[in-house]
């Protein structure tokens, strides 16, 4: 599917010369993760000075004096640890924490919080070693002009690992976050808990994970993978709405690989156990994968120009250039009227949305459906349709929890939510069975029957069965549900259902097969046929395909104000 054309990028800073006195400290060896072993070495790292830049020379004199030293002390911590740790990390393919808070925020727009913390933990020589920041970057900004917080570890201090004080600026930013209801981006490169700390470090990510929690629904979180992230520092970002990933620099994994092969004798690389083709592919845990840094956080700005900034207030609504009322004549020639041919929904969203252009989520994962972000007449909406490309668009376990995490997301951010339906069922099989099936796809239907923004359903061609009701037909809720004329909608398909109903008749015939062709046309002229459901008030209207971009932007025009409240509760059970 295709992307955003010509989404800018903001430039990443240039660094000027290091001061003479460089207050930053030798790095740390790289810390024990926990449970996993730690990924990347530390970097080398300039020879560092005393603890404090106040004790290197005689005390200023006058306001002047402690101007200047000021000064002297912010420069020497935004330049962080020194020329080599900086030319380590570029080494490796990876960007310093304050280029990559460049290239994500409006230039010049960063204000940074905390920046002159200090950790104040002793022992195992950690008294001289006292880097400003604490190896992690806080602050808030803009991206096209709206508020953005931002955490961004710093790989060349202590190796990004978490320690008491690291924790603490996070979790300020983080309810900042909350209180001024904005979105959360967390630049991820640090390699865990900060094991010279103990016990402190790793109540540090208690403290993470319980703000993940809180901000759930209330802000967007986007966690941006750019280095390596294991053990419990995994479950962070698998607890935000959005997980970006960078090929071969980032990776995730809850035990790495030397303690995966020690327990069951596997040998994995890390990138084969937790890389980003990995997370994208196959578990699901990535949303996005790139291949470098620059393209990745700019897809995260324009992932943040189609969200809201809280839960309060309605995605971002922009000019449109596209007209409303664009016909769209190809649709006529995309959708073979024959149910057994194969088409690529992909291209029927495209045709209808605002220029052609949509942010497909989970685009490589659970390629059956599609979720993407798209819009129409300018205004933001969500898109779950079936992909008759791949296993001819059924529902099965994964696609079932990947529209459902994003039907949730949509309704939590007041998202619109535009069904697609080309649905032969769900995926039969002992596998599907015994994985659950079952309670998987009751998540898709809970979060359909739970979400009160805007739903609109069109039926393509095939609706049959129980994916029918589930992918949000009218019975559970939806405010409007059209069809096109090329349309089925059955409990199955004719051929199934002609050989259930009439198989004493086909099996008494002198010509079964010709006996199953007629009752099979019979079937579908009295069940099937492209009206049946409207006549019954099941469908609202049955539409020309190529009206459909004008249809739906008036429908969701009408809906705009809709208001529905849920049963007084403190939360749903919804399946797991």
């Amino acid at each position: 599917m295709t992307t955003a054309p010509a989404r800018t990028q903001n430039p990443a800073p240039t660094q000027s010369p290091a001061p003479a006195q460089d207050p930053a400290p030798v790095q740390d060896p790289a810390p024990v993760q926990d449970p996993a072993p730690v990924q990347d070495p530390a970097p080398a790292q300039d020879p560092a000075p005393a603890a404090g830049p106040a004790s290197a020379g005689p005390e200023p004199a006058g306001v002047r004096g402690r101007v200047a030293e000021l000064h002297a002390i912010r420069e020497a911590a935004r330049l962080g640890p020194g020329e080599k740790a900086t030319a380590a990390q570029h080494a490796k393919g990876k960007l310093t924490a304050r280029e990559r808070i460049a290239l994500l925020l409006d230039e010049g727009s960063f204000q940074e919080v905390e920046q002159l913390r200090r950790h104040r933990a002793t022992g195992f020589g950690l008294e001289a070693r006292k880097p400003y920041t604490d190896g992690v970057v806080t602050g808030w900004g803009t991206v096209e002009g709206r508020t953005v917080f931002v955490y961004a570890h710093d790989f060349r201090i202590f190796g990004g690992a978490l320690g008491e004080a690291h924790a603490t600026k996070i979790h300020k930013i983080m309810d900042m976050a909350i209180a001024a209801g904005a979105p959360l981006v967390s630049l991820n490169d640090g390699a865990g808990a900060r094991i010279q700390e103990g016990v402190s470090a790793l109540a540090g990510y208690g403290g993470i994970f319980q703000r993940n929690t809180k901000a759930s629904g209330v802000i967007p979180q986007i966690s941006v993978m750019l280095g390596p992230c294991a053990g419990g520092a995994a479950y962070s970002p698998a607890l935000t709405d959005f997980v970006f990933m960078v090929r071969e620099t980032s990776q995730m994994f809850i035990t790495g690989p030397d303690v995966v092969k020690a327990v069951t004798g596997e040998e994995i690389t890390q990138n084969g156990l937790g890389g980003a083709d990995v997370h994208a592919e196959t578990s699901g845990v990535a949303h996005f994968a790139y291949d470098d840094e620059e393209t990745c956080l700019a897809e995260v700005r324009y992932l943040l120009s189609m969200l809201p900034q809280n839960n309060r207030e309605n995605p971002p609504h922009t000019t449109p250039r596209d007209p409303a009322g664009r016909r769209g004549e190809t649709l006529l020639d995309l959708v073979p009227a024959d149910g057994n041919r194969p088409y690529d929904m992909a291209k029927v969203i495209e045709e209808i949305v605002d220029d052609g252009d949509c942010l497909e989520v989970h685009e490589r994962w659970a390629r059956n459906i599609i979720c993407a972000l798209a819009r129409l007449d300018g205004q933001v909406v969500g898109i779950v349709a079936n992909q008759p490309q791949t296993l001819a668009g059924v529902l099965d376990i994964e696609a079932s929890e990947k529209a459902a995490r994003f039907v949730q997301m949509c309704d939590a951010f007041n998202i619109p939510i535009v069904t697609l339906l080309d649905v032969p069922g769900f995926l039969p099989g002992v596998d599907q069975e015994h994985g659950g099936i079952i309670r998987h796809g009751a998540k898709l239907l809970y979060a359909y029957c739970n979400a009160t923004v805007p739903r609109i359903s069109l039926i393509l061609r095939k609706a049959y069965g129980g994916a029918y009701i589930v992918m949000d037909s009218q019975s559970i809720g939806a405010d409007l549900t059209y069809a096109w004329p090329t349309n089925e909608i059955a409990v199955m398909g004719a051929e199934g259902a002609a050989g259930v109903i009439f198989r004493r008749q086909i099996a008494q015939a002198a010509d079964p097969e010709a006996m199953r062709a007629r009752m099979v046309k019979e079937y579908k002229a009295e069940l099937m046929h492209p009206y049946y459901a409207a006549e019954r008030g099941l469908v609202d209207d049955v539409i020309d395909p190529a009206a459909t971009r004008e249809v739906l932007i008036r429908s969701l025009a009408m809906l705009h104000a809709k208001h529905a409240d849920l049963p007084s509760r403190k939360h749903g059970n919804p399946p797991q």
